[in-house]
């Protein structure tokens, strides 16, 4: 019996002994490997946390489905009536200008306001159809890629634009016979050049890192087209236009509490009728203030927390499709302002109002001449 043990003692330790020793040995060989892989350094770190955050900020937003009966009903329906009258209201203020001459800085401004509003004018349709399901998902993609960018683009170029009218306007009130090189065309055309070149440095990248594969699930949303860099610049770009209106509202207000007591003051020396109709007059500048501030303001108190939604793994289903309908609503509202610049033309520049009224007037007169001919030739006839 004991020889039995024995021998089966010493078989299983002639089994047990490879292995304990290859065991061993692959263990010292993981510790070397280990030891020679160089350890990740902490700016790897930083960038993989910030990346890990971003995704998952996006991974949870996209996982909670969006409410988009209203968006797909009723804000096309909307945005079809700003886009039919925008674009009436555009063309005919272009016909109008072309035949003004860029002589002021006030004109200046204004022609590259109406570029800016036709653009924004002409990337509507592309949201509707989008918007509505009415074309292919493709549409989509090129307005998550494309269009919608180019429609910021030139929305932040109309506000700065709006800006440097008040400003036109503070000087004409404050220094109207002051000659100062911020009031030569030559200055407008050149800080409108470099406006339009800025903001289209900082709208490219929103366009190159959407470089992800379009699938009808991947345009639902167009965050999902933009890698972790893209969804940084997004945000990035989002506060820079934050900043460019609060800043442009800050410097208005300021313009027209100067242009209020300036009103005021020339009110209170003289209540003739002349003073009446030049208070009327200066009054009227303050619907560049009006416009913008009714068209803009909500939307840049809505954007900021809706973006912060959108990358923030922490906020609620619910509450991210409440700040997408508050986005939406507010920009339907700054679209708008396509519509109200014109009201800006008519009631500030007299070289507006008055080309508009000779030119229709020549078509009035020429048709009331091919009447009273047509009227002779009948009688003659007769």
């Amino acid at each position: 019996m004991k020889t039995r043990k024995e021998t089966r003692y010493k078989k299983a330790e002639q089994h047990l002994l490879p292995m304990i020793f290859t065991s061993r040995s692959n263990s010292c060989l993981s510790q070397k490997t280990r030891s020679r892989v160089p350890s990740t350094t902490p700016i790897q770190l930083t960038l993989e946390a910030m990346n890990t955050t971003v995704m998952e900020g996006f991974n949870r937003s996209q996982q909670c489905p969006r409410d988009t009966w209203i968006v797909q009903r009723v804000f096309p329906a909307l945005y079809t009536a700003v886009f039919f009258t925008g674009i009436l209201l555009n063309t005919l203020a272009l016909w109008v200008f072309v035949h003004i001459h860029s002589s002021s800085t006030f004109i200046v401004y204004l022609k590259n306001t109406l570029v800016a509003d036709l653009i924004m004018t002409l990337m509507l349709p592309f949201k509707i159809i989008s918007d509505s399901r009415l074309g292919p998902w493709q549409v989509r993609a090129f307005v998550c890629r494309f269009s919608a960018v180019i429609f910021y683009e030139t929305m932040y170029v109309g506000i700065i634009l709006l800006g440097l009218v008040a400003f036109d306007r503070f000087l004409k009130i404050i220094r109207p016979f002051g000659k100062y090189s911020v009031q030569k065309p030559v200055f407008a055309k050149t800080v409108s050049t470099l406006v339009w070149f800025l903001l289209f440095l900082i709208s490219l990248p929103n366009i190159i890192l959407s470089d992800k594969e379009a699938t009808p699930s991947s345009v639902k949303k167009c965050a999902s087209l933009k890698g972790p860099l893209g969804l940084k610049w997004h945000q990035g770009v989002n506060y820079v236009s934050q900043f460019i209106f609060w800043t442009v509202l800050a410097l208005m207000l300021l313009f027209y509490v100067v242009i209020a007591k300036k009103v005021y003051n020339s009110y209170r020396r003289s209540k003739s009728k002349d003073s009446r109709k030049t208070k009327k007059l200066e009054g009227k500048v303050f619907i560049v203030v009006a416009v913008f501030f009714v068209c803009f303001a909500p939307f840049h108190f809505a954007r900021v927390p809706y973006t912060h939604s959108q990358t923030n793994s922490k906020t609620d289903c619910k509450l991210q499709n409440q700040l997408f309908i508050a986005k939406e609503t507010t920009l339907l509202l700054a679209t708008t302002n396509i519509c109200m610049d014109p009201l800006i033309y008519i009631f500030l520049c007299k070289k507006f109002t008055s080309r508009l009224i000779s030119l229709t007037g020549r078509k009035t007169t020429a048709s009331t001449q091919e009447n009273h001919t047509s009227q002779t030739d009948n009688i003659t006839l007769s």
